[in-house]
This record gives structure tokens, sequence and C-alpha cells, in this order.
């Protein structure tokens, strides 16, 4: 907190200060019970009739009425991480979207439409990157408009907690009524330390998604369309400048007597990056080490393929998964959301 000369706590933010990493102290209610004082941080996404919105590095939105604050201050950015690959929000970004294609696209200016007939959210949803070359409002009902032609839920996926990410969008988003119906993480880490935790024996590694692949996989009765966003390459999906699109990798191991797979894995390689996805373990056969030997035969591939750096996502309640993650030294680097129409 802000300490003047005199030792006493100042609040040394103003209106002026939106949009800018802030540190403020506010005072309980008198008749509240417990601690005296709440300190948040986070980005000031506005300050209107007398209330403070700042949005938290996860995302939450906390509202600060001014007559409650005590001290405040600007802080710098969150320090850079200390392991791992370097990397922008923009760029993991861009190889996020790249590894889960739409079926159809649009743009509208620098903001991307995405449909893939319902198959997940991040099919489905706008990604806001740069100016929509229109007002807000106009953006958010031409996003209604695009998906309503579809017949699917108007969503818009955004960002917090790093450098260049979103937090006034997703302030400005519940202001207009959007409601927040997802958060997850997405982590980084380097690839080859993936590659050393296990041989890899005994996977099986194709460029499709067989019928034995997806009896395993979580999401049942999966169709063309998802099957093209599985796939990494449909009509009407972007490309790189080369022609090319990302490298796809299926890893399955095989189960016993020729049953459902004990394992599978996705992996998708896109330059530097090699990005994980779909690591499913038949939940009678946990704990055996099947996961780490999935992704470590699918991160083999990539570093053969030029990649040197890995991303995943990880839904915040999942603590098998982080724990697992955590162990292979990957780590959050931001954190994203899905905002829906009502």
């Amino acid at each position: 907190m802000e300490i003047s000369a005199t030792g006493r706590l100042e609040v040394r933010i103003t209106a002026a200060d939106v949009g800018k990493r802030v540190s403020v102290r506010r005072r309980h209610d008198p008749a509240a019970e417990g601690e005296k004082f709440t300190d948040t941080v986070g980005v000031l996404a506005s300050w209107d009739d007398g209330v403070l919105l700042i949005t938290r590095k996860g995302g939450e939105t906390v509202h600060i009425p001014e007559a409650s604050l005590v001290a405040g201050k600007v802080v710098p950015p969150a320090p850079a991480r200390r392991r791992g690959p370097a990397a922008s929000y923009e760029e993991l970004a861009h190889v996020s979207a790249r590894a889960w294609r739409p079926v159809e696209s649009e743009r509208l200016g620098q903001w991307e439409l995405r449909a893939a007939a319902g198959f997940t959210r991040r099919a489905n949803s706008a990604l806001p990157l740069g100016d929509p070359g229109l007002p807000l409002p106009a953006a958010l009902d031409a996003v209604r408009r695009w998906y309503g032609d579809r017949g699917l839920p108007a969503y818009v996926q955004t960002a917090t907690g790093a450098e260049g990410t979103q937090e006034l969008l997703c302030a400005e988003l519940e202001r207009l009524g959007w409601t927040r119906e997802v958060t997850a993480e997405l982590w980084i880490g380097a690839l080859a330390p993936v590659a050393d935790r296990d041989e890899g024996a005994g996977v099986v590694l194709s460029r499709e998604a067989d019928d034995a692949w997806l009896t395993r996989y979580q999401r049942k009765g999966v169709s063309e369309v998802a099957l093209k966003v599985l796939g990494g390459g449909s009509p009407g999906s972007s490309e790189d400048e080369s022609g090319g699109g990302p490298s796809v990798w299926f890893a399955t191991v095989p189960g016993e007597g020729g049953g459902a797979p004990a394992a599978i894995g996705r992996c998708v390689v896109d330059g530097r990056w090699a990005g994980f996805a779909a690591v499913e373990v038949d939940p009678a056969l946990r704990r055996r080490g099947l996961a780490t030997r999935v992704m470590a035969a699918l991160a083999r591939r990539a570093l053969e393929e030029g990649a040197s750096a890995a991303w995943l996502q990880v839904e915040a309640d999942n603590a098998g998964a982080r724990g697992l993650y955590a162990g292979m030294g990957f780590a959050a680097h931001h954190a994203y959301h899905h905002y829906r129409s009502v």
C-alpha cells in the first residue's frame, strides 16, 4: 500500500488510471465480522458513480465503493515467469486457436467469428484479438446476429491475467449483460522435459482419430463436424501463409483384449509450440503413469518436428490434472473465459 511521509496510508489512484494494474485496500463495514481491511490487486476496469470495478488475474470482478478506500496505488505489470518459454498472450491465443479450428469462420475487423455446429465453446465463439472495426455495442450485435443465423448461442472468448489480456473487455461484457459461463487456464512449459518423463513405450501414434480412439474420448456421439475440428483442418478454416496448417497427432495406448484404449491423447505441433489435449485414461487404470506415457510419446514426435515449447488447457477444479502438469514443469500463463449473450 502507498504510505505517505507521515506514515499514513494514501489513495494515489484516480479515474484516470482505468486500464492500469492497481493495488487497493478497503475498509469493511463497521458492522461486518472478520478482518477489518481487504486488499485487492488487479486491473482497474472502471470508476463510475463512486464505485471501482477491478478485474483480478483469474477474471473475477470486484466492486469497491470509493468511500471504503483507505489506500491505493498503481503497480507494475505482474512479473515475468521465471521458468518455461517466454510467450505473449497474443502469440498463445493465435496458436491455441489454430489447434482447434472451426468448420466455418468469418472476420469482423480483427475479431474472428468461429462456428462448428456447437461442438465446444472454443470452436463456437468470437475471438476478439484487436479492433472489430465497430463500436463495441455494435460489434456485439453483429456477433449475436452471426451466431443467431446459425442457430447457435453467441459466445465471446476473452482472457485475463497476463500482459495484453482483456480485463477491460470482460468488465464491459458484464456491464452489457453477458454472462461468464466457463473459466479455465492455459499453461505452458518446456517440451523436452515432458519427453524425458517416460519412454512412451506401447503408445501408437496416428494422423487420424480412429474408432478405437473415439471410444475413449470423453465427448460421446462425435459428429462429422467434431471429427473435422479434431483433425485440425476443414473447409473455410484459415491456414498459414505457406499454405499448410498445424501438424496433428493422436496417441493411443491399446486396451487389453482389443477393448477400449487404456489411454489416449492429442497433440498439435505448430512452429515452436506443441499443444496437448484430450489426454484421457480409463478410470480403472489411473495413477499408473499412462497419461505421462502418452504425453511423452507425443512430445518426442513434436520435438522431431522442431517444437521446443508446450501448452495445454486445464480447468480450475481439475486437481488431478493440475498436479500432473505442474510435476511436468507446466505453469499457468493466463486464464480464459467464455461469455454468453443473454
